[in-house]
């Protein structure tokens, strides 16, 4: 999934001849705190309503001041994990997109983000969910994907985590049945250790839901 293909197509762009308070009415009415600047189709870069605020310039032209705005973007043809990774990295609301040449092609919204990432990582399909605990060395993909296909089930999604205070890996697998019972046993005789599963409808849904707010916390802190 592409940075073209998140795009909103509600969210416009401001010019330098807006005033400051459109810009914080547009941020309040998308629930953002982030705009582009744009002239014709060249990205001037990110206004925030902290910049409006400290500035008082609520009643003036954007482009009256002098800014110093700063010009982060994605092109149309990157990955959607890159566009996470300069959203969390830079705690952005909103992702400017660029096509190669650099003119504006429109913008991404965390919104939109969150809701394009659930699909592109299954949250959506039902299934269960295992967290699997492995040292570093002893983790093979190979091997989770042939015990989950022992039991005539498929992995839908696949995540690491790590900390850097240890070697342990956490492991969270989305496998295509809500009954993971035959899976289990098959990791356990394989000595994984199962820091926790996910099997019913009500558990899964809370499970979702933790996620989602989580992922919104850490894009949005």
């Amino acid at each position: 999934m592409l940075a073209k293909d998140l795009m909103s197509d509600v969210v416009p762009a401001l010019k330098t001849s807006d005033t400051g308070s459109q810009a914080l009415s547009w941020m309040d009415i998308f629930r953002i705190s982030h705009l582009p600047i744009v002239n014709n189709r060249e990205f001037l870069g990110l206004i925030s309503d902290k910049d409006i605020y400290d500035l008082n310039m609520a009643e003036e032209a954007i482009g009256s001041h002098s800014l110093s705005l700063f010009g982060p973007y994605v092109f149309v043809d990157q990955h959607i994990y890159e566009v996470i990774e300069l959203a969390s990295r830079l705690k952005l609301s909103v992702i400017p997109v660029l096509d190669r040449r650099k003119n504006y092609k429109g913008l991404i919204t965390i919104n939109d983000l969150v809701e394009h990432f659930a699909d592109l990582s299954a949250l959506k399909h039902p299934g269960g969910i295992l967290i699997l605990e492995v040292n570093q060395n002893d983790y093979s993909l190979t091997e989770i994907s042939q015990i989950v296909e022992s039991n005539d089930a498929k992995i839908l999604s696949l995540y690491i985590s790590s900390s850097d205070s240890t070697t342990l890996l956490d492991i969270t697998v989305k496998i295509n049945r809500t009954d993971l019972s035959a899976v289990i046993k098959t990791f356990e005789r394989y000595e994984y250790n199962i820091k926790a599963s996910y099997l019913k409808d009500a558990e899964e849904e809370e499970l979702y839901q933790d996620r989602y707010e989580l992922f919104m916390k850490y894009l949005n802190t």
